[in-house]
């Protein structure tokens, strides 16, 4: 490879390697934020942790009122943000990414698969025939930041296309995790306010049809459509997602064009001094002119997950952790270790995910419809399955949704975390001690 091509690929790989380094940031983040949440639920001032996330905060706007407690908004609201951010990265891995072709995504949809059907058989197998069996969908998910940010701490030791596999796989686990939720967590449906949903969701589907680039309108249509799902009784945050559908991805330049455009627009850029700021007429409407050739090869989709991933990963995923993470321990841990909920969630990330993503790929394998990375084996396989037990995030939302019963939630709670720290020191040290760090430096490739 010639020293152009080399310049190519990691221009090409720049933009994966800032994802990853985001995520390694935010899984720090989210780390900070669990132990604030459980140091506080643990200590004296314990009292306020639980009190503050009761506070009524209510909106009113003419006659409609809506109004839950700040742990609500923040799991009702706040991670509407985080799900249309997941529903860009899902659609943009669709059309461009991983999961663009089946040769790409055979691989990690299985192993996503296996990921989330043994972890609920087991989960099933303690708690068959209780009222605790609802919560069978909790060990099913994988938590994408958590889990990278884990890969990226072993740095060069792990070669790229292991960190697209688990990426790959953590993102079909969230849209496996996106349609437990829609179709099995989901309260008693209010038809009228689903077909205004349906309706808003038509809307913005025909604005992507007729072409209409600007962000405004799809935001604007996409706070109705929280509102319409919030009284539907389908979970609001499966609004995000679905609106995130909708967002227009395609560009409407190509290279040649766009370079084109932009050379006659510098050619004929009048050559005024520009003294402290753009002031010339002429000018200004030359860097409109600019911004709209941008603006059409750069899609609302890679917009909007440019400027709202870092808000979900930096603030919106630290402040549901900080919310939702905090189980007091002092004097009951023992007990909820041996309740089947806890047991179940344990065992179905630790076990059930190393189990079914390593399994699912190896069958995948054998029978030729899916093809290992270049220079990717079992053992590395093997390792992400460990990390797939990183549950957190999407566990702990799918048990505010499985359970009402406080009682059960800190026993789920208590699973996750413990079966988080499990998942993360097991596959860690395998992979650091299955890898070879000098090997790794420049392994990019990929088959």
């Amino acid at each position: 490879m010639n020293k152009k091509e080399t310049s190519l690929r990691l221009y090409l790989l720049q933009p994966l390697q800032r994802f990853l380094n985001s995520e390694l940031l935010s899984s720090q983040l989210l780390l900070i934020a669990t132990a604030v949440a459980l140091i506080w639920a643990n200590s004296s001032y314990a009292a306020s942790y639980f009190a503050l996330w009761e506070t009524e905060l209510s909106f009113q706007i003419g006659n409609f009122i809506l109004s839950d407690t700040l742990g609500h908004w923040i799991n009702d609201g706040l991670m509407v943000i985080f799900f249309f951010v997941v529903g860009l990265e899902i659609k943009r891995e669709f059309m461009v990414g991983e999961l663009s072709s089946f040769k790409k995504a055979s691989l990690p949809m299985l192993a996503a698969l296996g990921g989330m059907v043994v972890p609920a058989i087991i989960y099933t197998f303690f708690n068959a025939g209780t009222d605790s069996m609802s919560g069978w969908g909790i060990p099913m998910a994988t938590d994408i930041a958590f889990a990278l940010g884990v890969l990226m701490l072993l740095g060069n030791r792990i070669p790229l296309p292991l960190k697209v596999f688990l990426l790959a796989l953590a993102i079909v686990d969230d849209l496996g995790a996106i349609l437990v939720i829609a179709l099995f967590y989901t309260e008693q449906i209010n038809l009228t306010s689903l077909l205004i949903a349906l309706i808003i969701l038509g809307v913005s589907v025909f604005l992507n049809y007729i072409g209409v680039r600007k962000t405004f309108p799809y935001a604007l249509l996409g706070i109705f459509l929280w509102v319409a799902f919030l009284q539907s009784g389908v979970h609001a945050t499966i609004a995000g997602v679905l609106m995130a559908f909708t967002i227009p991805s395609r560009a409407q330049l190509g290279a040649e064009e766009f370079k084109e455009a932009t050379l006659n627009l510098v050619e004929r850029f009048p050559e005024r001094e520009i003294n402290i700021m753009c002031t010339d007429k002429e000018q200004k409407e030359t860097l409109y002119e600019l911004k709209y050739i941008i603006n059409n090869i750069n899609t609302p989709l890679q917009r909007l997950e440019d400027a709202l991933h870092p808000i979900a990963s930096y603030f919106i995923i630290p402040v549901f952790a900080l919310a939702n993470a905090g189980v007091p321990f002092i004097g009951n841990a023992v007990i909820n270790f041996l309740n089947p909920i806890t047991l179940g969630i344990i065992l179905g990330l630790v076990l059930g995910k190393q189990i079914g993503i390593t399994l699912f790929s190896w069958l995948g394998v054998k029978v030729g419809i899916a093809h290992l990375p270049t220079g990717i084996s079992f053992k590395h396989i093997y390792g992400i399955s460990c990390l797939g037990g990183i549950g957190f995030t999407m566990s702990l939302f799918i048990t505010n949704l499985a359970f009402a019963n406080p009682v059960y939630i800190e026993a789920a709670k208590i699973g996750i975390l413990a079966a988080s720290l499990i998942s993360a020191v097991i596959g860690t040290t395998f992979l650091m001690l299955t890898t070879d760090n000098k090997k790794n430096k420049t392994n990019c490739s990929f088959e």
